[in-house]
């Protein structure tokens, strides 16, 4: 008004405050609120590669934790209390449990021990995972927060943590395939991930589920080079902003993700993108709640 020698608009400066008043209110919601609320996904994965003896075989899939912007323990364990309800056979972390430093983990190590499955947890690493956002003294002190990580996730936490390796669950005598591969990175993540070292055939007759930090891998090399039945990534966290009308989501991680979130399927491959627990860089999940996958395998007929 001063600019144009006009008289203050009075319906405009109403509006901006109430604005203003919605804007504040939804931001902070998305801090206080919306990261302790968890979200169950559910889907359902059909193979007729798939023993009749995991008919049935329920996997909770949980990633990027991001511990490191936590205050406390109350979030963490509320996922650890939502997990065990579910019962599963099987849980499957997918990466990112730290934001810069190993030691970030430690004063969680008595909830995440709480975890509890028939066949254990299966855990890999994500690109926050191996100590390269931080600045460190010297290369020593790096392998040493690297060393730190696996022995708290294998030795405290008693995960088994998969390096490019595999691990084969057991029914009578019929097996499924874990295989694990490192953080399959893209510029400027350096490359970790070695699929072809994780599993000796990987078009065998065998069901396989690939875990894998980055989806951008599934559609890069696995349906390429496998026929490996399930890929369960994380990473994108769907920038922690999603916005969903029905069954339509829409996220900022579309502009850089081809698969961003849920489930996406090639021929008789597929790929499921958990949008993770945790938050980095902005503390804060603006409709992106964060989520746990229970995943049931079923024999197609």
């Amino acid at each position: 008004p001063r600019i144009w020698h006009r008289q203050p608009w009075t319906i405009v400066s109403k509006c901006g405050c109430w604005l203003s008043f919605i804007i504040f209110f939804i931001l902070w919601w998305s801090a206080l609120i919306t990261p302790k609320q968890v979200n169950i996904e559910e889907i359902t994965i059909e193979s007729s590669r798939l023993p009749k003896e995991f008919d049935g075989y329920r996997i909770i899939q949980f990633s990027d934790l991001h511990v490191g912007t936590f205050n406390n323990t109350d979030i963490v364990d509320g996922i650890v209390e939502e997990i065990n309800a579910l019962n599963p056979d099987l849980i499957v972390f997918t990466g990112d449990i730290v934001n810069r430093q190993s030691a970030e983990l430690t004063p969680y190590i008595s909830s995440l021990r709480q975890l509890k499955a028939k066949d254990g947890i299966v855990s890999i690493l994500g690109n926050h995972d191996y100590g390269d956002y931080y600045k460190w003294n010297s290369t020593f002190s790096k392998q040493a927060n690297m060393s730190m990580l696996k022995s708290i996730q294998c030795d405290s936490l008693n995960w088994t943590l998969l390096l490019n390796e595999t691990k084969s669950i057991k029914r009578g005598n019929h097996a499924i395939k874990v295989i694990g591969v490192e953080n399959w990175g893209e510029h400027p993540f350096p490359q970790y991930g070695n699929l072809n070292a994780s599993y000796p055939d990987l078009n065998d007759n065998h069901f396989k589920i690939l875990l894998s930090h980055n989806p951008n891998h599934w559609d890069a090399v696995v349906t390429k080079d496998s026929n490996i039945d399930l890929t369960l990534s994380g990473h994108t966290h769907a920038m922690q902003i999603m916005f969903s009308l029905g069954k339509y989501k829409f996220s900022p991680s579309a502009l850089r993700y081809k698969y961003w979130q849920g489930l996406h399927t090639k021929g008789e491959q597929s790929l499921y993108v958990n949008i993770g627990c945790g938050e980095v860089a902005i503390p804060m999940r603006l409709g992106a709640t964060p989520e746990l996958t229970l995943i049931t395998l079923k024999c197609k007929q």
